[in-house]
């Protein structure tokens, strides 16, 4: 037997719309309901009271964080269930196409392309015309200059000629780094820095076994005031989706970011 805010929470998600038979089914959840019930019970009252009640994080920021870590975890089916549910919950067709686009720098567009397909056929069936209106705030002349601006606001002043950094045979990777991964996606509009590093935060977290690069996301969270508190409850969110073994290591990496940022800190004499 569900709880009544596992009811009303699932209800929320899944209220009834353009895709209507699978929602008003209750999604992934009605099914699960008819095939495997006892394991269904467990499954719902856990991810749709237990972890959405655990803290105060926005439907919004949970589903945009959600989308990310399936994403990240290559979970397309479920992804495209939660499309409408996060259009439910706030999360605007604009902010949905973002995420995806934010993932290809992070997952590799071999792993993205068939989220970006599921996205338009599920915004399709919700009445979004597309293509929506175009984000992109560079050009192709100033997209490096902008991209290392962005690196610095992220990560500090130590960033500012990062990407002319390393051997020769390598420079050109922290070139595009700075030109392709933040200028052409972190600049954009429809998310802010804010919102584009906790994203990035679930990809790599999701995805497992880049643990030097989440804590350097971890640390990029803080600086911009993505505190540790407001990581654990994002990781806290997507725990029913990606599992424990990542969760974990990505509060290991979560602990190691603030901790490195206190030393940080007590040596400046702050």
């Amino acid at each position: 037997m569900l709880t009544e805010n596992a009811e009303k929470y699932r209800s929320r998600l899944f209220a009834a719309g353009a895709d209507c038979e699978a929602k008003a089914g209750g999604g992934f959840a009605g099914q699960l309901e008819k095939t495997d019930p006892e394991f269904a019970e467990r499954l719902e009252n856990f991810m749709f009271d237990e972890v959405p009640q655990n803290d105060d994080l926005d439907d919004r920021t949970r589903n945009m964080a959600v989308l990310a870590a399936l994403i990240g975890c290559q979970g397309i089916d479920l992804f495209r269930e939660m499309v409408p549910a996060a259009f439910n919950m706030g999360v605007s067709p604009v902010e949905i196409k973002e995420i995806v686009y934010q993932a290809v720098d992070y997952c590799g567009f071999g792993r993205v392309f068939p989220f970006i397909k599921a996205a338009d056929e599920e915004l399709k069936k919700l009445g979004i015309k597309l293509p929506l209106e175009p984000q992109a705030t560079t050009t192709m002349e100033n997209r490096l200059e902008a991209g290392a601006q962005a690196q610095v606001d992220i990560f500090g002043p130590g960033m500012k000629e990062f990407y002319k950094s390393g051997p020769e045979e390598t420079v050109h990777i922290n070139r595009w780094l700075a030109a392709n991964c933040f200028g052409d996606y972190y600049t954009r509009k429809g998310l802010d820095f804010n919102e584009r590093e906790m994203i990035t935060f679930c990809f790599i977290a999701a995805q497992g076994g880049c643990e030097p690069q989440l804590t350097a996301h971890a640390g990029g969270n803080m600086n911009l005031g993505n505190d540790k508190a407001f990581l654990i409850k994002i990781v806290s969110q997507c725990l029913p989706y990606i599992g424990y073994p990542r969760s974990l290591n990505a509060v290991t990496c979560i602990n190691n970011a603030a901790a490195a940022k206190t030393g940080s800190m007590k040596g400046q004499g702050k």
